[in-house]
Parts: structure tokens; C-alpha cells; sequence
């Protein structure tokens, strides 16, 4: 038996509490912290094809980001994106005052500890800006789509969020942080390569993505459209 649920729009989405929101965006930022953190510092190899190990487990923040804006609406993820963000710049001002420390004599891990957490400017500020911009973007065309549609086609809302939202990832992240040191040949290989497997990826997950929004949406018992909303990254929602 289906459950009955109440169309709300993204301001009321915005000022309301919901059981399980806190939640999603812990597991939201946890997954994007781990997934830079020990993803990204791994090439691995599985029959012949070379990947970053982080690419397994990162497209989960998408999914999780669409389950945000899919059942919070547009404001509550805005909130998490900026959470995220704010967690990432933690993340890198941290590794790299704990690497930059002199370590204690006879300790030899600093070599080791330098090539798992030390991070060029570069790759740094590509990764926050590219997950920023993406994200938002994602979260944009998964809102605007969902009143198109009137709610329907989530399979179809899901993979076109991800097409658009990965696509600004990848175009910021792969020329700010390699451009002038792989040959533009290279830049342009993974990044194209990267960007379809992260849509693929979402694609596969679509299955994963229907239960987990439909469970949450049974819980919360509300339909967010995302009417009236500004979609300003930098707006604020005005508390009732």
C-alpha cells in the first residue's frame, strides 16, 4: 500500500523539521571526505583498466545529494553542499599544517604520510571548487527538472542532474589541477573518461536511488517541489 504524500513547497521544504534530514547529510559529508581522503590517493588496476580507487565509492555522494534535493528540496541541499564545502577546506588546511609539522626523531613515516595526504595548491583547490560548482549544479537541474516533469521520471531526473552536475565537476577539476603538467592530450582523455564513468555509475545506481528515496519519502511524508525558491547558491532561507 502506497503512502499518502503532501506537496509542499521548497520555502515550507526549507523551515520544516525533518525526522531523518541530520542524517543524510552526515553520512552526505562523511562519504565525500573519505572518498577524497583514501580514494583519491589510489590508482588501481582490474584487468587491464587503470582508475582512481575513489571513483567507487564517490559517485555515492551524487546519489546521496539527489536523494537530498529529490526529498528535502533544493534549500536543504544548498545547506549541505556549503557543509561539504566547508568540510573539505577543513580537511585540506588540516593535512597540510600535520604534514608541513617536522616530524619526531625516529619517527620514518614522513615520506609515507606525504604521499597519502600531501596535496599540491593545485589538486586542493580544484577538488573544492569542482565539488562545489558541480554539486550545485546538480541540485539545480534536479529541482528545475522535477516541477517540469510534475514529479515523475526520477530514473530520468537522477542521470540528467548527474550528466550536468559531473560535467561542470569534471570541467573544473581535471584543467585547474593537471593542465601544463599532463599534456592537454591526457587532461582531456580523463577527464572525458572519469565523467562518463560517474554517469554510468549513476545510472547503475538507479535501482538503489528509487528505494532510498521512496523510503525516506514514506518517513517524512511530504513531496518537496522546489516552487518559488531562489536557486542562488548564496541565498538564505528566512526562518518562520
Amino acid at each position: 500500500m502506497s503512502t499518502q504524500l503532501s506537496r509542499i513547497d521548497g520555502t515550507t521544504g526549507a523551515r520544516r523539521h525533518f525526522r531523518y534530514f541530520d542524517y543524510v547529510m552526515a553520512a552526505f559529508v562523511a562519504i565525500l571526505l573519505l572518498s577524497n581522503l583514501i580514494g583519491a590517493s589510489k590508482l588501481a588496476t582490474i584487468e587491464g583498466f587503470t582508475f582512481g580507487a575513489g571513483i567507487l565509492f564517490f559517485p555515492l555522494s551524487y546519489v546521496l545529494g539527489d536523494v537530498l534535493t529529490e526529498v528535502y528540496g533544493y534549500a536543504n541541499a544548498r545547506r549541505c553542499v556549503w557543509m561539504g564545502f566547508a568540510a573539505l577546506i577543513f580537511m585540506a588546511v588540516m593535512s597540510t599544517i600535520v604534514v608541513a609539522m617536522p616530524p619526531a626523531a625516529g619517527w620514518d613515516g614522513q615520506a609515507a604520510y606525504e604521499s597519502v595526504f600531501g596535496s599540491t595548491w593545485r589538486i586542493v583547490a580544484a577538488s573544492v571548487l569542482a565539488f562545489w560548482a558541480g554539486e550545485f549544479v546538480n541540485s539545480f537541474v534536479m529541482a528545475k527538472m522535477k516541477i517540469w516533469t510534475g514529479g515523475s521520471k526520477l530514473w530520468a531526473r537522477t542521470i540528467g542532474s548527474t550528466f550536468f552536475g559531473q560535467a561542470v565537476d569534471s570541467l573544473i577539476f581535471y584543467p585547474v589541477a593537471f593542465l601544463g603538467i599532463w599534456s592537454t592530450e591526457q587532461v582531456l582523455t580523463v577527464m572525458v573518461t572519469n565523467w562518463l564513468l560517474k554517469v554510468l555509475w549513476e545510472a547503475l545506481l538507479t535501482p538503489v536511488t528509487y528505494a532510498v528515496v521512496g523510503w525516506f519519502k514514506a518517513r517524512e511524508g511530504v513531496d518537496v517541489f522546489d516552487e518559488g525558491i531562489d536557486f542562488s547558491p548564496f541565498a538564505k532561507t528566512e526562518s518562520v
